[in-house]
């Protein structure tokens, strides 16, 4: 498997893959060319005809940034990776090049999109669908009954109240509490959760 971005969130996701016992790292791509090698694997600059076979996980935390790399990069992408102490209901769907870190909880009947990240010890509750590119950041709760759009970052810390939709490419703050739905692109901060500005989003 390759690992694309020679940063921290690569790190994480090699120790993802070491707690699954049933991948293993063939090397680290990344474009900065000074970068030689990350916690004992070799970084790579250029993706080559011989490359084009491995599976690819994207380590790249910046939404926007994973976004064009999916749509730019000819390569197929590997299943979702989940680390051995998340706990994962049987009832989900998580689609490929997700990543779930140590200590996430995702419940019954939940969606989770393509090229998502849930990171430590996030909690996805039930009946919630996440579309592709969404990051749940370090310690978020999302709670029942959620539909968060694509390419949308929940803060660290933050809490999302059951039945609330939330739009595409919203940025939720850190340690923000979302108590009524999200209008596509907006940024929402505090307790209770108020809009501050718009995103300008590249991608649209």
């Amino acid at each position: 498997m390759i690992i694309y971005g020679a940063s921290g969130h690569a790190k994480v996701i090699v120790d993802i893959i070491k707690s699954m016992d049933c991948h293993s790292v063939d090397f680290v791509l990344d474009d900065d060319p000074e970068v030689k090698e990350l916690v004992g694997f070799e970084v790579k600059h250029q993706l080559t005809d011989e490359m084009k076979d491995q599976k690819l996980v994207l380590a790249i935390g910046n939404n926007q940034t994973r976004y064009k790399l999916a749509n730019k990069l000819q390569q197929s992408y590997c299943s979702a990776l989940i680390h051995k102490s998340a706990v994962i209901s049987d009832e989900i769907e998580i689609r490929e090049g997700s990543v779930v870190m140590a200590n996430a909880v995702i419940n019954s009947s939940t969606v989770i999109g393509k090229h998502c990240i849930i990171n430590s010890g996030a909690i996805v509750e039930h009946d919630v669908t996440l579309e592709d590119f969404v990051h749940v950041s370090p310690g978020a709760t999302v709670t029942g009954n959620i539909n968060i759009g694509q390419g949308t970052q929940v803060g660290a810390g933050a809490i999302v109240i059951p039945g609330v939709q939330i739009g595409k490419w919203v940025t939720i703050g850190a340690g923000s509490v979302v108590i009524e739905d999200v209008p596509d692109f907006a940024v929402v901060v505090g307790n209770p959760a108020k809009i501050i500005k718009f995103n300008r989003i590249e991608n649209e």
